[in-house]
């Protein structure tokens, strides 16, 4: 069920968007599409640097081109939470970057419902001639009005979220010993190195082994339970593929679309590992191209990779971290996909996915999905977020 709240004036509003994009924007520029009197979710960005009109004028067209982007979009309003305060400038915090937003709105034909300033000492609107040079008091938000009582106000930033789950150390211990196993068994099934003087392989790894052969199957089981509930040698199996790049990318492409998607992604690999090519239609997923996955999945994949990169061994890591950026990419959450690409690149520099990731987020490219919308009636509960967007 949807629950519909109507502000009734600038305050209200401002009472509202923590609670729309589910935690509390700081140093930041929030854009809020509508359709009608409808919000169609929100978009964050950095609020940038101080910068010179040109390159504002240059970023301003770039974000509003993102809220164009949005379907059935018509109007926008903009929000910049600041650190800076009223006291200390003359007119309004962030005025320029607020006055070459509306310039570009009017210029690309999107009607600007409000602009409103969060300073440290105040709020304020940038449409209202008669606003105080101090601004209005910041309890004026209701953030605790009776109408919000089944809306619990965030109290965390966009950064809130990001950390990976605490794992203790004996699931760590299990799911290393397990990718040993599996190793053992791999080498002693496929590989040229007798075995002869190590142990004998257990039944767990030698089954795990067997699953392997069919890498699709075992990727699309991993997400259909709850990560904690996988038995060691099931991570370590799904760990072992995250490692390996084009299984990676299999699993990217499966968990974006669906078991079918999967299959066939697997057998463009092994004929790309050959020599061959890969076809387009299954690239496009990992650029943000093609038909909008199933947000479901998407979330699903991304709590195993974040739980499986708590408790994998820190060599392991960095591919499962790139997949986790990725996942956190494809849902809109730049900020947070930034974040798992910087765990990555920590422990392997020059790890290529995290890489790619990092560049997304730093240049503010969001995949084509997270502006769309199948029916214009239908709520929006999605929030698209970029670190920052280089003019």
């Amino acid at each position: 069920m949807t629950t519909i709240f109507r502000a009734a004036g600038a305050a209200d509003f401002l009472a509202l968007v923590p609670r729309l994009l589910g935690y509390r924007p700081t140093r930041s520029l929030v854009l809020i599409p509508f359709d009608g009197n409808r919000t169609l979710g929100g978009l964050r960005l950095d609020l940038p640097d101080t910068l010179d009109r040109a390159e504002l004028d240059s970023l301003s067209s770039t974000y509003i081109g993102m809220v164009c982007k949005v379907s059935h979009a018509d109007a926008v309003a903009a929000v910049v939470y600041t650190d800076d305060a009223f006291a200390a400038v003359e007119g309004r915090p962030q005025e320029a970057l607020a006055r070459a937003l509306i310039a570009q709105s009017d210029v690309c034909g999107l009607r600007v419902s409000e602009a409103l300033c969060v300073a440290a000492d105040g709020w304020g609107s940038y449409l209202d001639p008669g606003c105080p040079a101090a601004g209005h008091p910041l309890s004026d938000i209701p953030y605790d009005h009776e109408a919000f009582a089944d809306e619990p106000l965030p109290t965390e930033d966009q950064a809130s979220g990001a950390d990976l789950p605490r794992i203790d150390l004996a699931e760590k211990e299990r799911l290393g010993r397990a990718l040993i196993e599996i190793d053992r068994a791999l080498s002693a099934l496929f590989g040229d190195v007798p075995q002869s003087s190590s142990p004998p392989l257990g039944p767990d790894a030698l089954s795990t082994v067997g699953r392997m052969d069919d890498v699709p199957l075992l990727l699309e089981e991993a997400i259909e339970y709850a990560p904690a509930e996988l038995d060691p040698y099931e991570a370590a199996a799904v760990v072992w593929c995250l490692t390996r790049p084009g299984l990676r990318d299999v699993a990217l492409v499966q968990w974006a679309r669906d078991l079918a998607a999967g299959d066939e992604a697997f057998a463009a690999q092994m004929r790309y590992a050959e020599g061959g090519g890969y076809p387009e239609h299954l690239a496009a997923p990992i650029w943000g191209e093609g038909p909008s996955p199933d947000p479901d999945r998407l979330q699903a994949a991304l709590a195993l990779t974040r739980h499986l990169a708590a408790a994998a061994p820190r060599a392991t890591r960095p591919g499962i971290l790139a997949a986790a950026a990725w996942l956190a990419w494809a849902l809109g959450r730049s900020t947070h996909a930034g974040r798992y690409a910087e765990m990555a690149r920590e422990i392997e520099p020059d790890h290529g996915m995290a890489g790619i990731v990092l560049a997304f987020a730093a240049s503010g490219h969001l995949p084509e999905w997270v502006y769309r919308r199948s029916v214009p009636s239908d709520p929006v509960t999605r929030l698209i977020d970029s670190r920052g967007v280089e003019s």
